[in-house]
């Protein structure tokens, strides 16, 4: 019985962690508009970039798997750093006090992703590993807990920044 309540225990924390770092994904999908509008008026004619940063928020906000939050995920975040790309070839945009407080505020939500990803992990890991040692491994299966997915970075935020002189 303490094995079962344990596995009803972490797994409780693990949705948890889950609905917590969707808290900070949502309100990063509601900051989006508002930095595409800002961009929009400076930068018209960079409409594919603005177009995939929206169609990626959108793909977000309908994901059900962490899959889909994952791939939606990895989009916005490379669709911003085009966004933020781009004041540097729009000095009226780097000079809007507006653009620059949605970017600081935005460097403050992935802060706090990047926190909350790092506790759903650390949180996974400790259920997944549960679920797969001997003899909760037995009462996993019985029970039908099975393991959870981590929420992993996206390929191009393990690279390191290309820096030429």
């Amino acid at each position: 019985m303490g094995s079962y309540n344990g596995f009803v225990r972490l797994r409780q924390k693990v949705k948890e962690a889950f609905s917590t770092m969707d808290v900070y994904l949502k309100k990063r999908y509601d900051l989006i508009p508002n930095i595409v509008e800002t961009v929009k008026g400076y930068a018209k004619h960079e409409s594919e970039t603005l177009e995939k940063v929206i169609q990626a928020r959108n793909a977000g906000m309908s994901a059900s798997t962490m899959e889909e939050i994952q791939a939606s995920n990895n989009m916005i975040t490379q669709g911003l750093k085009q966004l933020f790309a781009l004041k540097e070839a729009y000095p009226e945009l780097k000079a809007n006090e507006g653009f620059n407080k949605l970017q600081d505020e935005l460097g403050h939500i992935e802060d706090e992703i990047a926190q909350s990803r790092k506790y759903y992990n650390a949180v996974v890991k400790s259920y997944n590993g549960k679920c797969l040692v001997i003899p909760h491994v037995f009462v996993a299966k019985i029970f039908g807990f099975e393991t959870e997915a981590y929420f992993r970075a996206a390929e191009t935020e393990r690279q390191n920044v290309q820096v030429k002189f």
